[in-house]
């Protein structure tokens, strides 16, 4: 207990101050800058993080525009490289479809998509994850049958080894009156 007791009592007196420079500095004075040091590393890691989310938020819009338009045009290699291998999409009546059932209807030569037009788009960076929404604009005709949709998005991208893909999308109707 002898030895216990002087190490206690060491490692008490170096919590209680630190030297420095042949001077005792209080626990006050350490925690002051401390704590300068510590918001000082905070601050410089949120500026790079905001100088990055910009950049990588535009390539998102620019890749949500790349997709619309690959989907107007039946441009199956495109929309296969912005899928996610898992990716899941609910369109406006409830129904989900993965990536292979999406493509599937893309590439239905039935259909003919005359508008596809995305507006009010907003991202939120969440580290490697990039929440899109926006409002889309669909006119066109499937088997003949003219139609048109306005419907409200919320898509979901990440980023895995630096490349871009959409892992979720969800189309909705707005309310009459919205």
């Amino acid at each position: 207990m002898g030895q216990d007791a002087g190490i206690h009592s060491v490692s008490t007196r170096v919590t209680r101050e630190t030297w420095r420079g042949g001077k005792t500095v209080s626990k006050r004075v350490v925690r002051k800058w401390g704590a300068r040091i510590a918001a000082s590393l905070l601050l410089g890691a949120a500026t790079l993080a905001v100088a990055q989310k910009p950049q990588d938020g535009a390539k998102v819009i620019a890749l949500e525009k790349k997709w619309t338009e690959a989907y107007k045009q039946r441009d199956i290699t495109i929309l296969s490289s912005l899928l996610s291998e898992d990716f899941v999409i609910t369109v406006e009546d409830g129904a989900t479809y993965g990536k292979e059932g999406y493509i599937s209807h893309s590439a239905d030569s039935s259909v003919h998509v005359e508008v596809a037009e995305l507006s009010d788009l907003k991202v939120r960076m969440h580290g490697n994850t990039a929440i899109v929404t926006g409002a889309y604009h669909e006119v066109g005709s499937s088997n003949g049958k003219r139609y048109e949709y306005r419907d409200r998005l919320t898509d979901a991208w990440m980023s895995v080894g630096g490349t871009w893909q959409v892992v979720a999308s969800h189309y909705s109707v707005p309310l009459k009156g919205q």
